[in-house]
């Protein structure tokens, strides 16, 4: 059984539901496979005495039971009359309505749910980042009106590195210990540091996705893992061609196979000369936003200067798309790729392409939304982040090269900490922070 962080915000929702009177149903996004439903019928069997489980793609009958009045209490009476066996028990009762993008009628209802304050009611569902106008599935059903305002809405992803550790059998207290050589001139043990960095390239290879962290952790065999990311990367190529609309279902796909290559450049940045030779964003715009909102990827924004809020400076025609899972990347560039990471000996440009990814995801996970800077052709940041009130820069090498770029921002910006990853041990030089890759996790 693989741990998950989600499950402590589960947690804090029913425990909000509880002492705050929170009248609101949790709704859970995120893209497929990364153990949405699977985490919803754990928590519900393990904190409720009831859990009542409803899949709308799967049993589409029961869609019967959000026809009509849509009132708490004609839903729950129309709920024991086509359930048989079900128990509706106050304050203790658990109801999942999973694939709720194929009832448009239980979207709308989470408002009157939200508000019935004996039972509780979480929703999820597949490309729900996904507005209806953007997907072409005749399953899918547009809500009469959306329940703003009484959703919780939380986002998963695929296991992040901590996640991942635990799945091999570390626990927080080991982990933690790490912390101690963070901004300290006192080098990590080189045993400990070979060891994690041998775990963090085992991670780029592996990934997050649940299903093949669990059957990796039982069978250790790298030959498993590509033949079940191969799946999943078929699964979302089809939903590209079931989801988005028209001539979108092969743009696309050409953007989204794009991406490997285009991580592969020197320069990193999205083109979508890249996808189709002489294109523009006109041809392509939509392809893009498309994939950013049904969480396939993960989208880096340039701006235009380092201030807070890095939103407001985002130059919205410059930026870098990563890849959601970078176990699925390496996937995409294939076994002897994978190979090249976990022997170190991948070169080239690719290796930064792959190095840039896997920090974008991990600090994706932490919760930061994701910014790099470029004031000249010369220099770039890889990634700009928002902690504690400032902006702190992020250089990553893929090896441990110099930091020109990073030493530049330092001199102009006087930034109170900034952090350098590279394949080598920890140091300080004033307030430049240098960790090795796998410390993304305490950022």
């Amino acid at each position: 059984m693989l741990k998950r962080k989600a499950y402590a915000e589960l947690l804090n929702w029913k425990r909000q539901r509880r002492e705050e009177q929170l009248k609101k149903c949790l709704l859970i996004k995120g893209a497929r496979q990364v153990g949405k439903s699977f985490i919803v019928r754990e928590f519900g069997e393990k904190e409720y005495e009831s859990f009542i489980s409803i899949d709308f793609f799967k049993q589409k009958q029961l869609k019967q039971i959000f026809d009509g009045e849509l009132s708490s209490e004609e839903i729950f009476k129309r709920m024991t009359a086509n359930i048989p066996g079900i128990k509706l028990i106050p304050g203790n009762t658990l109801v999942f309505l999973d694939e709720i993008q194929c009832c448009g009628n239980a979207r709308t209802a989470l408002k009157f749910l939200a508000e019935e304050m004996r039972y509780d009611v979480i929703a999820s569902g597949s490309l729900l980042g996904l507005s209806y106008g953007q997907d072409d599935d005749d399953e899918v059903e547009e809500p009469a009106s959306l329940p703003v305002g009484y959703e919780t809405q939380l986002v998963m992803y695929s296991l992040d590195f901590e996640e991942f550790l635990w799945a091999y059998g570390y626990d927080s207290d080991v982990i933690n210990e790490l912390k101690e050589y963070m901004g300290s001139d006192v080098q990590i043990p080189e045993s400990i540091h070979n060891k994690f960095e041998e775990l963090f390239r085992e991670f780029i290879v592996v990934g997050g996705m649940p299903e093949v962290v669990m059957d990796f952790a039982i069978n250790k065999d790298f030959n498993r893992v590509m033949d079940i990311q191969n799946n999943i990367i078929a699964l979302y190529q089809d939903d590209i061609t079931k989801h988005a609309k028209g001539k979108e279902k092969q743009l696309v796909r050409m953007c989204y196979d794009a991406i490997p290559r285009q991580l592969a450049k020197e320069l990193k940045k999205f083109q979508y000369s890249t996808v189709e030779k002489g294109q523009t964003s006109r041809k392509f715009g939509g392809s893009v936003k498309w994939l950013k909102d049904s969480c396939l990827v993960n989208a880096c924004y340039n701006i235009s200067e380092p201030y807070i809020p890095l939103m407001a400076n985002e130059k919205p025609e410059q930026f870098k798309l990563y890849i959601n899972d970078t176990g699925l990347l390496t996937c995409m560039y294939g076994f002897e790729t994978k190979r090249a990471i976990l022997n170190n000996t991948i070169k080239g440009n690719a290796k930064g392409g792959i190095y840039e990814n896997i920090i974008s995801e991990c600090l994706i996970k932490r919760g930061y939304n994701l910014h790099y800077y470029k004031p000249d052709d010369e220099h770039e940041l890889e990634f700009l982040i928002e902690k504690d009130g400032e902006v702190v820069p992020i250089e990553v090498k893929a090896g441990n090269t110099a930091s020109v770029s990073l030493n530049n921002f330092i001199k102009e910006y006087s930034p109170d900490k900034a952090y350098k990853l590279i394949a080598n041990r920890n140091g300080v030089s004033g307030a430049k922070i240098i960790l090795p890759h796998y410390y993304v996790l305490f950022i």
